[in-house]
């Protein structure tokens, strides 16, 4: 792989990797909602929106960690 992809590549690890931190963030200020909900709430359906949205988001953290590792194993 020449240089000029590689910096492109590390352009794209940075994106991404800016990208998973925003998520991840996320997924723990949405953690932190929720058990900051009534226990009669965090039952209910605003309480299970919740739950889908942090395992969707932890998720999409995953998905973007194996993106950086396949893009880094690419870029050797």
């Amino acid at each position: 792989m020449n240089e000029e992809r590689r910096k492109s590549l590390t352009r794209a690890l940075d994106l991404i990797e800016d990208a998973r931190n925003i998520v991840d963030e996320i997924k723990g200020e949405e953690e932190e909602a929720f058990e900051n909900l009534p226990e009669s709430m965090q039952s209910g359906d605003k309480g299970e929106k919740a739950q889908a949205a942090i395992e969707a988001l932890s998720e999409a953290y995953d998905a973007l960690d194996n993106a950086i590792e396949h893009i880094s194993t690419a870029k050797e």
